[in-house]
């Protein structure tokens, strides 16, 4: 359709125009992938359920013990012999001042819980906190 002001034509504009959704879309979906590896762990833990948690939003080092008692660093699989030297050179700061959260499966023995305690207090860091579900209520 045509317009005709003062001798000019003027034709409407029928396409949408699709680059700004595109660059939305692109954004959003840049954002998901950066978070979700954050959002969970890789390592498959029945961690035990208690009437206290607190809600952590930062990211911190994890330690977790799996059921059949192997350690990982983060997601990788470490030696508990080695975990103190891994978190001496992963670690930026004073080792006093850093958190480590320690998931545990909840068949796993005190026993191995109590070793990978021990790894971590010799790598000097003595704020150690474990990671527990809410109960359902």
């Amino acid at each position: 359709m045509a317009f005709s002001s003062k001798g000019r034509t003027q034709t409407t504009l029928a396409e949408i125009n699709i680059t700004p959704l595109v660059d939305v879309v692109l954004v959003l979906l840049l954002i998901f992938m950066l978070t979700a590896p954050v959002l969970q762990s890789g390592v498959e833990v029945a961690i035990p359920k208690t009437r206290t948690v607190n809600q952590l939003t930062d990211e911190r080092m994890v330690v977790t013990i799996d059921k059949e008692q192997n350690v990982f660093l983060q997601d990788k699989p470490v030696n508990v012999n080695a975990l103190p030297a891994l978190l001496k050179s992963t670690g930026k700061g004073d080792p006093a001042k850093r958190i480590i959260y320690l998931r545990a499966d909840e068949r796993v023995p005190f026993g191995a819980f109590a070793s990978v305690m021990d790894a971590v207090k010799q790598a000097g860091i003595t704020n150690i906190s474990i990671v527990t579900q809410p109960l359902q209520k």
